[in-house]
């Protein structure tokens, strides 16, 4: 059944999805190359002779935007085929092409010659290209793509070959922004941001190119364009940048900083939240979740990403901003990224709309148990995830591909101000030694806080206790607390309505169906004012409704998969979130002090 949302219909063809995609790293050099491309869905690696038409990259061929509807199986080949000319004037000493994300495996060629690859469907890459488009000549790229989707032991998120229920169509190939851009030899690779709110400083660290390494960076901190402070350094070491009477960013006020960085002949911009999260002990001596060195709860949407016309490409800018702003003027204020990794831009506008986001990983394994994954819905179970084999995880190549994956995207995600928690695993999909993904955690980024095991077979770990409830009430215990981590009901709720016009299929998957709009209000209501509020005193700390929008079986949302419907009474659920927020100041009082020299405003000057 085809479903589509509004901005669908105004996607402009010729000009699709043209955003700068780094807003955290921004050059004064972009050349984009989503649009048409040629295609062809091959037994072999050798290159295609004839090809099946056209595709609209960035859509996958599953996905309804890209043109095609062909499902890619494992085994085959995605060939994608498109020529390539830059403009006078563009290149520099290096030509870097950016791809977003391919799922899954891919190799790259350059006028028939192998350029490089990726593996991996969910995180950014980069290939050098060196001086090979200088001359501004007409060049071919072809991109080779295989996935073996969800027959495998390899990452792949919520993707399904065979749908249904909480699992989703599957895709393949080009998913997010294929880029040029062009870079002096010495230049800016990454930037590490850290933000000290408790001493009123940032640290930066300046990731420059093989090159760079006896070239200084010089860092400028500037707020509404004036300076407020700089200083210099060595790539790969932390330049310290004091900053006077500091703003702190939060939902309410997400005020930025700027940055301006540069190395050589390369110049860079990108920002700052000034921001701190943690777990301590509040004023009556129960851990709760901080900001800025006060108790805030967190009332959270889960939020998958998935979109019935694009798959997990959002069919335009303006999707990714809407969906957060639905949830931020219903009064939400964290969004539980779920088993994806979301383009770079859509944590932009987090950063700039004031959302706090918790950052799931993206499973792997071999197929699940439902022993493992399911039973715990309704019996206490908790397995050691030392078992691995029980897990679906007894490859090792699968673990290491975890690992590893698990580094870049904090790497990647890090200095991302909206990002305030880690989540690696999610209700034992794949799960294996969450204790030693907690230390891994640490070891990159010392500032976050981490649920290392969302929703069941909870190791210890960690800084939260993680539960979800679906099929009973949400009820204290008089152990929340007693181990010092943070009480969260990190999936809750996930009542569904089916709305005429607006159903993906003739399916309905849900914890509780619901005849109207009138009746989810009313039962969205009293599963707050009658669990989730009383909870809070007893130690709650954060809640994750499920979910922001229906995914194809799943009619759960609060808004339809369309985007175009919002199944509950807004003036409701806003009132019930103040309530809940109000409930948490009353009973979480601060455990002085907090942080000193930080004052809150009220302008947000990147709306």
């Amino acid at each position: 059944m085809s479903l589509r949302t509004p901005w669908a219909d105004s996607l402009d063809r010729d000009a699709v999805l043209q955003e700068y995609p780094r807003p955290q790293l921004v050059r004064d050099s972009y050349l984009n190359l989503n649009g048409r491309w040629e295609y062809a869905i091959t037994d072999s690696a050798e290159h295609p002779v004839d090809w099946d038409g056209d595709i609209l990259v960035p859509f996958s061929p599953e996905a309804e935007l890209s043109g095609v509807g062909r499902q890619l199986l494992p085994g085959r080949h995605l060939w994608y085929r498109r020529t390539v000319r830059i403009p006078s004037g563009f290149a520099e000493d290096r030509v870097l092409l950016h791809f977003g994300a391919v799922d899954q495996d891919c190799v790259v060629y350059l006028d028939g010659v192998r350029v490089g690859g990726h593996s991996g469907g969910f995180l950014p890459f980069c290939i050098d290209l060196g001086s090979a488009l200088s001359d501004e000549a007409e060049h071919v790229l072809t991109v080779d793509v295989v996935d073996v989707s969800d027959t495998s032991h390899r990452s792949r998120g919520k993707q399904a070959l065979r749908r249904g229920g909480i699992w989703y169509t599957a895709q393949s190939g080009i998913w997010q922004t294929v880029w040029l851009e062009s870079v002096p030899a010495v230049h800016v690779q990454r930037l590490d941001i850290r933000p000290l709110l408790a001493d009123a400083t940032v640290e930066v660290t300046v990731i420059g190119s093989a090159a760079s390494t006896t070239t200084e960076a010089t860092v400028v901190l500037t707020a509404d364009g004036a300076v407020v402070s700089s200083g210099s350094g060595r790539p790969g070491e932390p330049i310290t940048l004091p900053v006077d009477d500091v703003r702190a960013w939060s939902p309410e006020d997400p005020y930025l900083y700027d940055l301006e960085v540069r190395l050589g002949s390369d110049s860079v911009t990108s920002y700052v939240g000034m921001r701190s999260v943690g777990v301590e002990r509040d004023g009556n001596g129960m851990p709760r979740l901080l900001l800025n060195g006060r108790p805030y709860f967190h009332a959270g949407v889960l939020d998958q990403g998935y979109w019935p016309d694009g798959l997990l490409t959002a069919p335009s800018d303006d999707a990714l901003i809407h969906d957060i702003q639905s949830m931020k003027e219903l009064g939400f204020t964290m969004l539980r990224k779920h088993i994806k990794v979301e383009s770079l831009r859509w944590y932009h506008h987090c950063d700039r709309l004031g959302m706090l986001v918790w950052q799931d990983m993206v499973n792997g394994g071999r197929r699940y148990n439902p022993a493992v994954i399911t039973a715990p819905v309704l019996l206490p179970v908790r397995i050691d995830d030392r078992r691995h084999r029980v897990f679906g995880r007894q490859d090792a190549a699968g673990r290491e591909e975890f690992q590893r994956e698990l580094a870049e995207t904090v790497t990647l995600l890090k200095s991302v101000p909206s990002v305030v928690a880690w989540v690696p695993f999610n209700e034992g999909w794949g799960q294996f030694d969450a204790l030693d993904a907690v230390e891994r955690i640490r070891s990159l980024d010392q500032d976050r806080v981490i649920d290392h095991a969302s929703g069941w077979h909870d190791q210890g770990g960690g800084d939260l206790r993680s539960l979800h409830v679906y099929f009973r009430r949400i009820r204290p215990s008089r152990s929340w607390g007693r181990d010092g981590r943070a009480v969260v009901v990190s999936e809750y709720g996930g009542y569904s309505l089916r709305l005429a016009g607006h159903a993906f299929s003739d399916r309905e998957f849900g914890y509780r169906r619901l005849p109207s709009v009138s009746a989810f209000t009313d039962a969205f209501a009293a599963l707050h004012r009658n669990e989730v509020l009383p909870a809070i005193a007893e130690g709650l700390s954060g809640i994750v409704y499920t979910q922001l929008a229906d995914v194809e079986d799943e009619l759960n949302g609060l808004l339809t998969a369309d985007r175009t419907v919002l199944k509950a009474d807004a003036d409701t659920v806003r009132t019930i979130i103040r309530e809940l927020a109000a409930r948490f100041a009353l009973v979480a009082p601060p455990n002085p002090p907090a942080h000193e020299g930080v004052h809150d405003g009220s302008q947000n000057r990147r709306a």
